[in-house]
C-alpha cells in the first residue's frame, strides 16, 4: 500500500490514525479531519479546549464537564449505540434504566440535585432519560409553592419517594391558558380542592412521565371558590399508588401512544372525576385559599405563568441549542469526508464543503449557533435577576421577561428546526438515515416549535408587548407619568436613521451599521402594525377584531424584532472580547454573517421604505459571499468548539475521527432485520417466486 509523508518525516498508510489528547480521553484523528483542523488559526485554536491543537490543560469548563460525561461513558448501562433500532416500550425501559443508574451515581459521588456534575452527565446523554419532567415539577413548586409547601414537596421529589409530573396541557386547550376547562372547586366543608375534568377536551394531554410513570401530577386548573372563578391556579394532586403503582379512585390515565419521536418520553393522558385534595395542596405563593374560602391575591394574574418561563429558559439552553449544535458538528465534519465531483476537470473530487452552496447551507446555521449561544446566555442573566425579583413579589420586570422569554424560545425552535433540517439535507441521502443522527435531532426540534407555547401564538405575545412600548413613546410628555422603555425595545425612543450610508460591500461588516439596519427595519414594522391597529380601530372594528386583523402584520413585526434582538445581543458579545482580538476576528465574521444572511433573506422589508436601495443590497450580497469563503477554513474548529463528544453525538457521520463510511456499514450491521429469519419470506416472497410454477 502507498505511503504518505507526513511532517516530521514519518511514514504512514492512508488512512491510518494518529492519537491526540483531548480531554482525559484519546481519540483516533485520521488524516482528513485532522488537516482540517489543523488549518485553522490560532485564534480559533483557544475559542474552546476541544479547537485545533488541543491547549496542555483545558479550561475549568471543560474539567468539570469532562469527569462527569467520562464517568457516564464509561457505564454500559448508559449506552445509546441501539437506540436507533428500538420499539417505544425499549426505549422507555432504557430511558429509565438511565434515569435509575445516574441517580444512584450522583448519591455515590455526592452529585447535587441542580449542581453542575448532573446538568453535565445529563448533556452526555442528550436528554435520553426518563422522569424529565420530574424536574419540571420541581421548578414549578419553586416558583408557585410557599416555603411551608417547599419543605414539604421538595425532599420527597428529590429523594424519589414520589414521582412528579407538570399537567397543564389539555386536549382541547394548550398555549391559551385561560381556556384550561379543568376545574378546582373549593369545599369549605371539608377544606378540600375536588378536581374535574367537566368534558373529554378537559383531559390533561401531552405531560411527560404521565403515561406510566408518575405519581403525582401538578395539575393546573381554574380555581373555583366562594362561587367566583378565580382563574388558572396550581394543585399538587396523587394519581398512583405509592403501594402498587395502580391509578388512584376517580383516576384513568395512560399513554397517548406513538409520536414522531421521543419514545423514550412517556406522554400521558389524565382524566379527573371529583378528585379530593387537601387545601394545603395548592401552590400558595402568589395566591392563598384561607378555610372559610376566603380568596387572597398576593401576585399578578401572569405570576401563575412563571413556571412556564423557567422551563422556556432552561429549555432554550439545555435542549434547543444544543440540539442545532450537534447538526451542526455532524454535517460540517460530514462535508469535509464526502467528495463529490470536480472543481476543475484534472481534479480530485472536491469535498463538498469547498462548494460555496453548501457553505450557503451550513455556515449561516453555523452563524446563528453562536448567535443564539450569546443570547441565551444574556437572557439566562437577566432571567435570574428578574426570577428572584418575582419571587420577593417585585413584579416590574415580569413583562419583559415574559416578553424576551417567548420571542426567544419561538425564534429560537423555529430557526433551530429549520437549521437541523438544512443540515439534514446538506448531508444528502446519508442524512435521511437514522445512524447519521440527524432525522432524530430534526424532530425533537419539530416538538420544540409547538410544546411550552405555540410559536405563533408567542410571536403575537410578543407584539403585545411591542405595540404598547411604541404607543408608550408616543405619548405627550403632559399626559402620563413618562416610563423609561425596557432595554430590549429602547430603539423605539432613539432617532432612527432614513438611510444607509453604506457606499460599499465592506461597509456591510461593520457591526454598528447592520444593528442599526435591523433597529429601523424592527421600528417601522412595528410602528406600521401600530397604524394599521389604529386604522381599523377608528373606523368602527372593536379592539379585539382590529387585532385579528392584523396579526400578520404584528407576527411580522415582533420576527423583525427578535432577529434585532439576537444581532444587537451577538455585537455586544463581541466588545467583551477586545482584549482577545484574534477570537473577536473568527466570531465577528459569524456576527456578520448572521446580520448579513437575515438581511439578504428579508431584503423586501429593507427595500421596502429604501432604507437599502437594489445597489446596496448587491453590496451585502458581496460582503456575504467573501464571508463564506473565509469561515470555510474555521469550519471545523468552530464546531468542534461545541465540544461534544462521539457518545453524545450518536452519529455515524459525525464521529471526531471521520470514519463515516466505515462506521456507517458496522452500524448497519446491528439491525436486527440483519440477524432474524424474513417474516415475510414463507407467507409472500416464497409464493410470488414460486407462482410461475403453476403456469406450467
Amino acid at each position: 500500500m502507498q505511503e504518505e509523508k507526513e511532517e516530521g518525516g514519518e511514514l504512514r498508510k492512508p488512512g491510518q490514525a494518529e492519537r491526540w489528547p483531548s480531554r482525559a480521553l484519546h481519540f483516533c484523528v485520521p488524516a482528513p479531519l485532522w488537516e482540517e483542523r489543523r488549518a485553522g488559526p490560532q485564534a480559533c485554536e483557544r475559542l474552546w479546549p476541544t479547537a485545533g491543537e488541543r491547549p496542555a490543560r483545558p479550561t475549568v469548563q471543560t474539567q468539570d464537564r469532562g469527569e462527569p460525561e467520562s464517568i457516564i461513558h464509561s457505564y454500559p448501562e448508559f449506552s445509546r449505540k441501539d437506540n436507533y433500532f428500538m420499539t417505544q416500550n425499549e426505549r422507555y425501559k432504557a430511558a429509565m434504566r438511565r434515569a435509575f443508574h445516574i441517580r444512584l451515581i450522583a448519591q455515590r459521588l455526592g452529585w447535587l440535585e441542580d449542581g453542575r456534575e448532573l446538568g453535565y452527565a445529563y448533556r452526555a446523554l442528550s436528554g435520553d432519560v426518563a422522569l424529565n419532567i420530574h424536574r419540571v415539577f420541581l421548578k414549578a413548586l419553586r416558583s408557585l409553592g410557599s416555603e411551608e409547601q417547599i419543605a414539604k414537596w421538595d425532599p420527597l421529589c428529590k429523594n424519589i419517594q414520589i414521582i412528579a409530573t407538570y399537567a397543564q396541557t389539555e386536549l382541547g386547550h394548550g398555549t391559551y391558558l385561560q381556556g384550561l376547562e379543568t376545574e378546582a372547586t373549593y369545599d369549605a366543608a371539608t377544606q378540600e380542592f375536588v378536581i374535574h375534568s367537566p368534558t373529554l377536551t378537559a383531559t390533561k394531554w401531552w405531560p411527560g412521565d404521565l403515561g406510566r410513570s408518575a405519581t403525582h401530577a401538578l395539575v393546573q386548573a381554574q380555581l373555583v371558590c366562594s362561587g367566583a372563578r378565580r382563574g388558572m391556579h396550581a394543585f399538587i394532586v396523587p394519581i398512583r399508588s405509592l403501594r402498587d403503582h395502580t391509578p388512584l379512585p376517580g383516576i384513568i390515565v395512560g399513554d397517548i401512544g406513538p409520536k414522531m419521536d421521543f419514545d423514550q418520553m412517556d406522554n400521558g393522558f389524565l382524566r379527573l372525576n371529583h378528585v379530593r385534595v387537601p387545601r394545603e395542596n395548592m401552590l400558595s405563593r402568589f395566591a392563598q385559599v384561607l378555610p372559610d374560602g376566603t380568596y387572597i391575591k398576593l401576585g399578578t394574574a401572569q405570576s401563575n405563568y412563571l413556571p412556564m418561563v423557567v422551563v422556556r429558559v432552561e429549555l432554550l439552553l439545555g435542549e434547543v441549542l444544543p440540539t442545532l449544535q450537534k447538526a451542526c458538528v455532524i454535517a460540517t465534519r460530514y462535508s469535509v469526508i464526502r467528495r463529490q465531483s470536480q472543481l476543475r476537470p484534472s481534479d480530485p473530487e472536491a469535498k463538498v464543503l469547498d462548494y460555496q452552496t453548501q457553505q450557503q447551507k451550513l455556515f449561516p446555521q453555523l452563524a446563528i449557533s453562536y448567535a443564539f449561544h450569546f443570547l441565551a446566555v444574556s437572557l439566562l442573566e437577566f432571567f435570574q435577576h428578574a426570577y428572584t425579583a418575582i419571587l420577593n413579589r417585585d413584579f416590574s420586570l415580569l413583562p419583559e421577561l415574559h416578553a424576551l422569554s417567548t420571542g426567544m424560545k419561538a425564534m429560537m425552535s423555529e430557526f433551530c428546526t429549520q437549521g437541523a433540517e438544512m443540515c439534514r439535507r446538506a448531508c444528502g441521502g446519508h442524512g435521511y438515515s437514522k445512524l447519521s443522527g440527524l432525522p432524530s435531532l430534526v424532530t425533537k426540534l419539530s416538538a420544540s416549535c409547538t410544546y411550552e407555547g405555540e410559536n405563533t401564538v408567542l410571536y403575537l405575545q410578543v407584539a403585545r408587548f411591542l405595540v404598547k412600548s411604541y404607543l408608550q413613546t408616543q405619548m405627550s410628555p403632559g399626559s402620563t407619568p413618562q416610563r423609561s422603555l425596557p432595554p430590549s425595545v429602547g430603539y423605539l425612543a432613539t432617532p432612527d436613521l432614513a438611510r444607509c450610508p453604506a457606499q460599499r460591500a465592506a461597509d456591510f461588516l461593520c457591526p454598528e451599521l447592520y444593528t442599526t439596519a435591523w433597529a429601523h427595519v424592527a421600528a417601522r414594522l412595528i410602528k406600521d402594525s401600530v397604524h394599521h391597529l389604529q386604522t381599523l380601530t377608528q373606523s368602527g372594528a372593536d379592539q379585539h377584531e382590529a387585532w385579528n386583523q392584523t396579526t400578520v402584520i404584528h407576527l411580522q413585526a415582533a420576527k423583525a424584532h427578535c432577529y434585532y434582538v439576537t444581532v444587537k445581543g451577538f455585537t455586544e458579545a463581541l466588545e467583551k472580547l477586545e482584549n482577545e482580538s484574534a477570537i473577536q476576528q473568527v466570531l465577528k465574521r459569524l456576527c456578520d454573517l448572521h446580520a448579513i444572511h437575515g438581511i439578504l433573506t428579508n431584503s423586501g422589508d429593507f427595500l421596502h421604505d429604501a432604507f437599502l436601495s437594489g445597489a446596496q443590497v448587491d453590496m451585502a450580497r458581496t460582503a456575504y459571499l467573501d464571508l463564506l469563503r473565509l469561515i470555510r477554513k474555521d469550519a471545523i474548529l468552530l464546531t468542534d468548539a461545541f465540544d461534544f463528544t462521539d457518545e453524545c453525538l450518536n452519529s455515524a457521520l459525525g464521529c471526531y475521527d471521520g470514519n463515516v463510511y466505515e462506521r456507517l456499514f458496522q452500524w448497519a450491521q446491528k439491525s436486527p432485520t440483519n440477524t432474524q429469519e424474513n417474516p415475510a419470506y414463507e407467507e409472500y416472497i416464497r409464493p410470488l417466486l414460486q407462482s410461475w410454477r403453476s403456469k406450467l
